[in-house]
């Protein structure tokens, strides 16, 4: 199989400098224009990675107008391009417009076959190294992490690889956490690493349905079991079978129903209202409460009976200010989400936004988050979200005493919230916080922390 070559597009209105130019460069797929509108054709139809083009194209091509106005649409179409300008006229001042217009790099007529060479070598590596990048991060945000839970924290990490252990085991599963920490998530992540995850996924909120309805949501009814019954309804339970139903909120269940759900995990048949026929179903349970379930069963609020039958596996959530560097990584995934949707101009976060989302305190968590840079996208009147935008004020943090604790957790917390800015780059870390990267390297070491 023969190996694709990278493409260069060679933009010259000058057939002898164009012939000399595809000589020079046979390890290429060389692609060639004589002026504007064969040049975006080519961009359009090709998508080249590195484009040289020299400013001075047909009609005007003693000036420079055309080849700016052909650089600014380049761009346009595919800013990730690599475009390396050429030009004999007004060399200083045409090199400072093209850089300021997005081109990569410039070099003056007549040329250097050998010097423009190394230079679109560059641009090659640079452009596949950026490409790369971009499928790492996208790999990432699409979910490297179980059910495509976007964190970089270890504490929830540790979290996801517990999941992820459970879901080949045929036990019901508890998530314990506050509210809007992504416990419904985890519970669909661990029905897609499953072997149930070609059934069907079924959630329902306990607390959000009026007692006098749950239990017809939960097992179904039959046609004329109770005034508006006018016809018969398969219950949450049943469309689940073969698959996971996810109780969310399961302290709000109340006792008499508690029992019934107690009798189909252990036997694992129901009966619809106004039916006595058992219907056996395979269905596995995943639960999720923010509620205190051990302090409801010492009040006789909760059945221990069906605690236990529930809590075969706990699963404890952190919240997300038990997960430092989470809020900047969460932060950017929703300003890039919603500015896509609903103000395109906004490009990312200002300093002084990046310092108050790590200061906050995210009593709301991963729900709180998105509100707040969804509600300031929308409002924000520049390129950058600032904190004023998301309406936060910084707040101290409460540290311990003990002198050695609070090093080790400021160093750590600072070197997190430091990753997560950069994006996980090292040198940008260091920068970041004043250290040299050899110093760097081996705090993460020290601290057991990865990029």
């Amino acid at each position: 199989m023969t190996e694709m070559k990278p493409k260069l597009l060679i933009v010259e209105d000058d057939a002898g400098l164009q012939r000399q130019l595809r000589w020079a460069y046979d390890g290429y797929e060389i692609v060639s224009a004589a002026n504007r509108e064969e040049a975006i054709a080519a961009v359009r139809a090709e998508e080249p990675a590195v484009v040289t083009l020299d400013l001075g194209l047909p009609p005007d091509p003693d000036g420079t107008s055309e080849g700016f106005a052909t650089l600014e649409t380049i761009l346009q179409l595919r800013p990730d391009t690599k475009v390396i300008v050429a030009s004999g006229h007004g060399a200083r001042e045409s090199m400072l417009r093209a850089i300021s217009l997005g081109a990569w790099d410039f070099y003056q007529k007549p040329i250097d076959i050998d010097t423009l060479g190394l230079i679109v070598a560059r641009a090659f590596h640079v452009h596949a190294l950026e490409a790369e990048n971009r499928r790492l991060a996208e790999r990432a945000e699409a979910g490297a992490v179980l059910g495509g839970m976007i964190t970089g924290a270890p504490e929830m990490l540790k979290v996801t690889r517990t999941i992820e252990r459970v879901a080949g085991a045929d036990v019901s599963v508890m998530l314990l956490g506050a509210s809007g920490t992504g416990k419904e998530l985890l519970a669909r992540g661990l029905h897609e690493a499953s072997p149930r995850r070609k059934g069907g996924f079924v959630a329902i909120n306990c607390a959000a349905i009026p007692e006098t309805l749950l239990e017809s949501e939960l097992f179904g009814h039959e046609k004329g079991a109770f005034t508006g019954a006018v016809k018969t309804t398969e219950g949450k339970i049943e469309l689940a079978h073969g698959g996971t139903l996810f109780l969310d909120e399961v302290g709000d269940i109340p006792l008499p129903l508690q029992v019934k759900l107690l009798r189909f995990l252990q036997e694992r048949v129901i009966e619809r209202i106004g039916s006595r026929k058992p219907i056996s179903v395979d269905t596995r349970v995943v639960c999720a409460t923010h509620q205190d379930l051990d302090a409801m069963v010492a009040d006789g609020r909760f059945r221990e009976d069906l605690y236990y039958r529930l809590a075969e596996i706990v699963v404890r959530i952190p919240s997300l200010a038990e997960r430092p560097g989470d809020a900047g990584l969460l932060a950017r995934h929703f300003l890039k989400k919603y500015a896509a949707a609903m103000n395109p101009a906004v490009r990312g976060f200002a300093p002084d936004a990046l310092a108050a989302i790590d200061a906050w305190g995210w009593a709301g968590n991963v729900r709180e988050l998105e509100n707040r840079v969804k509600r300031a996208v929308i409002m924000a009147d520049g390129k950058s979200v600032t904190a004023a935008d998301l309406d936060l004020d910084t707040a101290a943090d409460v540290e311990p005493i003990n002198l050695k604790a609070i090093r080790e957790m400021a160093d750590r917390k600072a070197i997190r919230h430091a990753l997560a800015r950069a994006e996980g780059n090292i040198s940008g870390t260091a920068r970041l916080l004043g250290i040299s990267r050899p110093t760097l390297y081996d705090l993460m070491k020290a601290y057991d922390l990865q990029p």
